[in-house]
């Protein structure tokens, strides 16, 4: 019976363990410039993002709002070459002064679909 009772706890445990490394395998934000919320003096020529795991550039994305919520041109949005949890995303020409929201997705490269966004000004 005792056996019985260990053999259930360790099943348990296990797959406890194995459904919370699937969780934390989703590529999350983990920095950003500019970063969220910052006030920068000038525009800046690329937004890189930096996620905690590595993305697949063909399935993940950005879009930029300036604060009447209109998008900004950007260019194609690249993975850093030595860096596959960076995204690069170039300007089509500087942000002028004004508020900007960033909206992101990405598919990180285990298949896991996340996204998010946040807010930054340009003086």
């Amino acid at each position: 019976m005792l056996t019985r009772k260990f053999s259930l706890v360790f099943a348990l445990a296990l797959t406890a363990t194995a459904f919370s490394q699937q969780a934390s395998a989703h590529a999350h934000l983990k920095s950003q410039y500019p970063a969220a919320n910052a006030n920068v003096e000038a525009s800046p020529p690329a937004l890189t993002l930096t996620f905690s795991e590595d993305i697949e550039p063909a399935f993940s994305g950005i879009e930029v709002l300036d604060g009447n919520q209109k998008p900004v041109p950007l260019a194609k949005a690249e993975r850093a070459p030595a860096q596959h949890n960076q995204m690069i995303i170039p300007l089509e020409k500087p942000l002028a002064n004004g508020h900007y929201q960033v909206n992101w997705h990405v598919l990180s490269v285990d298949g896991h679909k996340t996204n998010g966004n946040y807010s930054f000004s340009v003086k």
